[in-house]
């Protein structure tokens, strides 16, 4: 692989890859916000698998095929089955839901407030950057502004969502942007910590999806505004 093609094919998967997280402040739908994810994870595993080929590292393409697997099959399928499981019973009559169980409605920053945040935050993370990109501006450094972007968004998405399930995501568009982040700064990172991670990241998802499925039992969805309501 030559220079220029890996250069262009890295900021392709980049592109890709800041492109799935604005996507997400974007979409409505649950089910589209966890398969957009879902190609995110995609573009991470080829970012990986890119740095990997070009700097000839068998461990580093060991990583890109567990992180495609993980954050492109297992999780958006756990995250999925969140959406789903659990019957509405509405044991507590004064808990109603006002919206469709589907979709975010009601995000405390609306769609376009939202984008125009990804834009700032995108801008404040190449600002940010620019100096560690001055230190050693190799094709990687230079797409180092974007893991940053990612993880400002994800850290966004988290704190303006309403439904429990999209604020998973955003936990994991952070956790996204971090693991890209390493990647491009350092030319990724040792197989086993990558595992320790990887499991982490799928006990968390695992609890949170037992936490939306007895919400949705308990109160008949995963809108937090229900958790305000509980007291002693």
């Amino acid at each position: 692989m030559t220079d220029s093609v890996y250069t262009q094919l890295l900021d392709l998967a980049c592109g890709a890859f800041l492109l799935a997280a604005v996507v997400v402040l974007w979409l409505r739908q649950l089910t589209s916000i966890v398969r957009v994810f879902a190609f995110q994870g995609v573009a991470l595993a080829a970012v990986a698998a890119l740095l990997g080929l070009h700097e000839d590292r068998p461990g580093l393409l060991a990583v890109a095929a567990g992180v495609g697997l993980l954050r492109a099959g297992v999780l958006p399928r756990l995250l999925l089955r969140a959406l789903t499981a659990g019957t509405p019973r509405r044991p507590y009559p004064h808990y109603q839901e006002d919206v469709s169980e589907t979709r975010e409605t009601r995000p405390l920053v609306n769609v376009a407030a939202s984008l125009l945040s990804a834009a700032l935050l995108t801008l404040l993370a190449y600002a940010v950057s620019r100096p560690l990109v001055a230190l050693h501006p190799a094709p990687a450094t230079r797409a180092l502004p974007v893991g940053l972007a990612v993880v400002l968004i994800g850290f966004f998405t988290l704190v303006t969502r309403r439904r429990a399930p999209v604020q998973v995501v955003g936990f994991l568009l952070l956790d996204n942007g971090i693991t890209a982040t390493a990647f491009l700064a350092a030319s990724g990172v040792p197989l086993i910590v990558e595992l320790g991670v990887s499991f982490d990241l799928l006990l968390a998802v695992l609890v949170l999806q037992i936490l939306t499925t007895r919400m949705r039992v308990a109160f008949g969805g995963t809108g937090i505004d229900d958790l305000r309501e509980l007291h002693d």
